[in-house]
């Protein structure tokens, strides 16, 4: 038996120990993972029986159809549960169930007749005539709801199924879609906000993440993956796309004697078991990029680990084989050459959330701005496209920091426009709260959740404008430092790598009713020109706000790192070295 089959089972380390295990008596042989290339393909629970009796792709013809035609209530079980999200439908929460019945509630007990809807955008990258249809879709179908995600999509809310094939026309009609927008699938490519345009990029990864979207997204022979597949690609040094915490990612560099191209990452994810992405310490030439990250995802599709949904990711094979097993894997059976060894990108010296007015290649400018925590509205979206077009702009981005970047912005008229930004509520020069505060979608739309997280945000973030004035005027807070609210343990809003994190949870009254609240993470980070490399945030025993104290905890702990840091000190660093006291 090879290696590859061995992968993941106890082993113990002598030739002693492997004939005393094999004569105890009755000994369960080990349970197989589901692995396809190891255990073969038969499925091994209810998930993974009806993705193989037929693909999820295949739920668009009878969305149109069928479901569209004749309601809600005539949708197969199965259908809406599993295989909508491989079109970016999700039912949303039920409005008024509170926060301590989610884990207590039946799916269906939950869910609303009504649909979020998650638009991809591979790369963020987008013109002023796609945001427009977005926007209008947004204000005929959504309720005016439009939220930028962290990564790079953009969802709406209050989406009837009757309505859903109008939806994907004008969509599609502008090029735009959200095939495998959920779903265990190749989600969306993360991509740099300033791919093509930046001074200082080493490559641009445009032409390569459009090549991965036109070859791979839709594929059926990879959509049936073992659970959701995320990548991340970034040609510019400020390493702008999270890139630590993908399942593949590939980060640009120069390899001095090759030149510019790829280092290989793969193995991230959060949720509630956190696993930092590794280094396969393997260069990726540009023309070796799209048959490196299929291969990737192959072995994710052949190799990963499928009777477990909670061991489905690929970070749980990672831990099991190790970077080193994984490249030969890849190599081996996959590639069919050796990738050539290669160095670790250098640490960031810019900021990866390109917030602000910055010069790009061309003599034009790009123009970070954010809302804040995500939110916006239809109207808002095509009141910014049309803003953009009046000063010259027609392209922009989405950040995998809920942020927007405009492109290409002749210089005479980059004031203006950041004028005409702040009035549509984005702001290009904003507070260090407004602009490291994340959220997820919590408890409004999100059937997962257990607190409230936007409107949280919101007040959070002119709470600590208000209240923390003086440290900004004097100069004691660092230009950046991450707010992450999250509305269950999930982390979609990335906390455990936040210099603060918090984990919504219902947490005990005197009087015995729970109360929204949050578990607190500090000190968490992924690279960036404070830290060397990425680092999962520090627990404290027993340290939870509730949402109503939240303002004052974090005006409390930002005060104390102020006065107690050392020079030159980041939050991060302060957060760790920090008595438990301090940290209350």
């Amino acid at each position: 038996m090879t290696d590859t089959a061995l992968a993941g089972a106890p082993q113990d380390q002598t030739a002693g120990g492997r004939a005393a295990r094999a004569a105890r008596p009755g000994r369960p042989a080990a349970k197989p993972h589901g692995q396809w290339k190891v255990d073969g393909t038969a499925p091994l629970n209810a998930n993974e029986t009806w993705k193989q009796e037929d693909n999820g792709l295949n739920v668009r013809e009878r969305i149109e159809s069928v479901y569209a035609k004749h309601g809600f209530d005539s949708i197969d079980g199965t259908d809406l549960h599993g295989r909508f999200r491989w079109w970016g439908l999700y039912t949303q929460r039920k409005p008024g169930i509170d926060g301590g019945k989610t884990a207590t509630l039946e799916p269906h007990e939950l869910e609303d007749k009504y649909f979020m809807l998650r638009v991809r955008i591979d790369g963020g990258a987008l013109t002023t005539e796609q945001l427009r249809v977005i926007g209008g879709i947004s204000v005929d179908f959504a309720w005016n709801s439009a939220d930028l995600t962290d990564r790079q999509n953009i969802q709406l809310h209050w989406i009837r199924v009757e309505d859903v094939p109008e939806i994907w026309r004008r969509l599609e009609a502008v090029g735009l879609s959200t095939t495998e927008a959920c779903g265990d699938v190749p989600r969306v490519i993360l991509g740099s906000p300033v791919a093509g345009i930046a001074k200082d990029e080493i490559i641009d990864p445009t032409p390569l993440i459009r090549e991965l979207a036109e070859r791979f997204i839709g594929d059926p022979e990879l959509a049936n993956l073992p659970r959701k597949f995320k990548t991340a690609i970034t040609g510019h040094p400020s390493q702008d796309v999270v890139h630590e915490i993908n399942d593949v990612a590939l980060v640009g560099l120069v390899h001095p004697e090759l030149g510019a191209g790829y280092d290989l990452w793969v193995g991230g994810a959060l949720s509630t078991n956190p696993m930092l992405g590794k280094r396969l310490g393997a260069f990726v030439r540009p023309d070796q990029a799209a048959d490196v990250w299929l291969g990737v995802t192959s072995i994710f599709r052949d190799y990963g680990y499928r009777r477990m949904r909670t061991k489905a990711r690929l970070k749980f094979l990672l831990a099991d084989w190790g970077p080193e097993k994984f490249r030969r894997v890849l190599e081996d059976e996959y590639l069919g050459y050796t990738l050539s060894d290669g160095p670790a990108a250098p640490k960031p010296a810019t900021p990866g959330d390109h917030i602000g007015v910055h010069e790009q290649k061309d003599g034009r400018f790009f123009i970070g701005a954010t809302p804040v925590a995500g939110r916006l509205s239809g109207s808002q979206l095509v009141a910014l496209a049309d803003t953009l077009e009046s000063r010259g702009s027609r392209r922009l981005r989405t950040t995998p920091h809920q942020k927007l970047v405009v492109l290409d912005v002749p210089g005479d008229q980059v004031e203006p426009l950041v004028a005409e930004l702040d009035a549509l509520g984005l702001s290009a020069r904003p507070s260090v709260f407004r602009r490291g505060t994340i959220a997820c979608t919590g408890i409004e739309f999100c059937k997962l959740a257990i607190v409230e997280t936007k409107a949280t945000a919101a007040t959070a973030v002119a709470e600590l404008e208000r209240r923390l004035a003086d440290l900004v005027d004097t100069g004691k807070l660092p230009e950046s430092l991450s707010l992450h609210i999250n509305g269950c343990p999930n982390s979609c809003a990335r906390i455990q790598t936040a210099d603060i994190g918090l984990k919504g949870m219902m947490l005990p009254t005197p009087d015995g009713d729970p109360t929204p609240g949050f578990q607190v993470h500090l000190g968490g980070g992924l690279a960036s020109t404070d830290r060397e490399e990425a680092g999962l945030g520090r627990t404290v025993r027993g340290l939870k706000v509730t949402a109503d104290e939240l303002p004052d905890y974090v005006e409390r702990v930002v005060r104390q790192f102020a006065a107690s840091r050392a020079d030159g000190q980041s939050f991060a660093e302060w957060a760790f070295v920090a008595d438990e006291g301090d940290l209350q």
